[in-house]
């Protein structure tokens, strides 16, 4: 399964595709799941959210650890000089999360509706 490829954009995808996009996107990286099901846009953005939101975290993550560092050496009580970048890393990645998700479901419904009808499998004969 190519991740980056052109190739299947506008192909439909199937019940087992969808369903590891789905968990590309739950459970790895939000937007790389959409990125394999061909939804370009829509997996360029919550790539980008979710990579955005993960730098603002940690550069919020080196500040507190920097200003407990010098809280104990110096013995003087720093404040953080960027509280708000933890808040808005978690809200961006949160949000790639949740357009992930609605992208999942959506990926899903689609694999239903392109499903083949195929009539049940044959009953084995009773024996007798």
């Amino acid at each position: 399964m190519r991740i980056f490829s052109l190739h299947g954009a506008g192909k439909p995808v199937d019940r087992s595709k969808a369903l590891t996009c789905l968990l590309m996107n739950q459970f790895a990286t939000p937007g790389l799941g959409s990125l394999m099901a061909g939804r370009i846009v829509e997996g360029a953005v919550q790539l980008i959210f979710a990579i955005a939101g993960f730098v603002c975290v940690v550069g919020w993550f080196v500040q507190v650890v920097y200003v407990q560092y010098q809280t104990i050496t110096t013995s003087q009580a720093i404040a953080t000089p960027y509280p708000w970048l933890g808040q808005v890393g978690g809200i961006l990645f949160v949000a790639s999360w949740l357009l992930s998700w609605i992208t999942s479901l959506s990926l899903l419904r689609n694999a239903k509706e392109n499903a083949p009808n195929r009539p049940p499998p044959p009953r084995p004969p009773k024996i007798q």
